[in-house]
């Protein structure tokens, strides 16, 4: 077992989860964020990373690039940090069947619904044209299939008659930015893992709503 689990971190954007688990580690989670790469070089999240004095790398998409030709080098970027885990945070880019079989069991992701519903974009529109009275976000590992991982652990927030997708998004980071850094925590613990497509914690098996669901 590591002393200090090597956290790897993907970001396309602002990093507010990536600061969310950034400042986990500080708070002693067992691991460290040894590496930000990013598919845009004017995420803020490079900032954020800059700022906590963790080493940042781009991969930026070439014209004209097959996916399975970026994803063979952002492989190669991830492979010169030896990460044991890989944190997607807000990446962009939808990744090829070969790459995440490469990674299959290590790497994670924050979708922000109630999975399974509302996989890909505009969840928070789509829950409130649904009429949903909750939503929330879940933390998955990363399966070929888009945003169909086994969850590990979901949060739920209201949504009330009032709400636009801002306001609803606000709320749903809030509880990314708690829910995030604690999976993180359990798979440096080695309390986490995933077997034939099944998340288990403690060795339990958890449902399709993961962690202490209703």
């Amino acid at each position: 077992m590591p002393e200090c689990y090597r956290v790897l971190v993907l970001i396309s954007g602002n990093g507010s989860n990536l600061q969310a688990i950034i400042d986990g580690c500080d708070d002693h989670l067992g691991a460290e964020v040894v590496g930000v790469i990013s598919n845009k070089p004017d995420a803020y999240g490079l900032v954020r990373a800059h700022h906590s004095e963790i080493d940042t790398s781009c991969v930026i998409a070439h014209k004209g690039e097959s996916r399975e030709e970026y994803d063979q080098r952002l492989s190669a970027a991830i492979e010169k940090y030896q990460p044991d885990l890989i944190v997607l945070a807000g990446f962009m880019r939808i990744l090829s069947d070969k790459f995440v079989g490469q990674y299959l069991g290590k790497m994670i992701n924050i979708h922000p619904s109630l999975l399974p519903k509302y996989p890909g974009l505009h969840t928070h529109q789509r829950a409130i044209d649904a009429k949903e009275v909750e939503h929330g976000a879940s933390v998955h590992f990363v399966t070929p299939e888009l945003d169909a991982g086994p969850v590990i652990l979901q949060a739920k927030v209201p949504v009330y008659a009032e709400d636009d997708a801002d306001v609803l998004a606000q709320r749903v980071h809030e509880q990314e930015h708690a829910i995030y850094p604690l999976v993180v925590k359990w798979f440096s613990q080695q309390r986490l893992h995933m077997d034939k497509g099944i998340a288990f914690l403690d060795n339990i098996a958890l449902d399709e709503r993961g962690y202490a669901a209703d």
